[in-house]
């Protein structure tokens, strides 16, 4: 099986390879690269993101192709596909950081800043914090409710539709910090920082 971790030049993705290696072993091809055929038969796909939403969409786009190759990977071929961090964020209609622009419109939804409360909350949210589980989900497999994961981020995914949500994570409100819709998942923590349950969501989604 290929697990392709989409390198489009958004920061530091070293961890998230790491630890898709160390999950994988030798069972399964682990590819980084931004190759539009690999990309397009792989098995899964991995979209990682760091910085801004702006400037994670502009390195999608600075791509000729990518984004139609990730439409017809996610939505025609319904292959399973991990957004991790930004790369859930970009699942949405739009965001709004630096200025309004345009998501991959997967999930119909909108990225915000975080409300901190006139200060009460320190942004970005940065560190453990606990998850709550939801509704069940095979990338959840032997994850209990309340696990601890680690956060990075100023801004929020808010999805129209409710029952797209896996997991909230309470930071000035209940923030939604894990979706699902069909084949395409994502994780506003970041399950390669997250230790061993991190690694233990990597394994569910390369075991799917």
């Amino acid at each position: 099986m290929n697990v392709t971790i989409v390198d489009y030049n958004s920061g530091n993705i070293s961890s998230v390879i790491n630890s898709f290696q160390e999950v994988a072993k030798d069972k399964v091809n682990i590819e980084v690269t931004s190759d539009l055929s690999k990309i397009k038969s792989s098995d899964k796909v991995v979209l990682p993101g760091q910085g801004s939403f702006k400037s994670c969409v502009e390195a999608l786009n600075n791509i000729n192709g990518l984004v139609d190759t990730l439409n017809e990977f996610a939505i025609n071929n319904k292959k399973p596909l991990l957004g991790i961090c930004v790369g859930l964020q970009m699942f949405a209609d739009i965001g709004y950081e630096e200025i309004e622009t345009k998501g991959l419109g997967w999930i119909s939804g909108k990225v915000s800043k975080i409300d901190n409360q006139n200060g009460k909350y320190k942004l970005p949210h940065i560190g453990w914090n606990e998850i709550n589980i939801l509704k069940s989900s095979k990338i959840f497999k032997d994850i209990e409710n309340n696990s601890h994961m680690y956060f990075v981020h100023s801004y929020e995914f808010i999805p129209e539709d409710k029952n797209v949500i896996l997991a909230t994570t309470n930071y000035s409100s209940k923030i939604v910090c894990a979706v699902e819709k069909e084949n395409i998942i994502g994780t506003q923590f970041h399950p390669e920082k997250s230790d061993k349950l991190g690694l233990q969501i990597i394994k569910s989604f390369i075991n799917l």
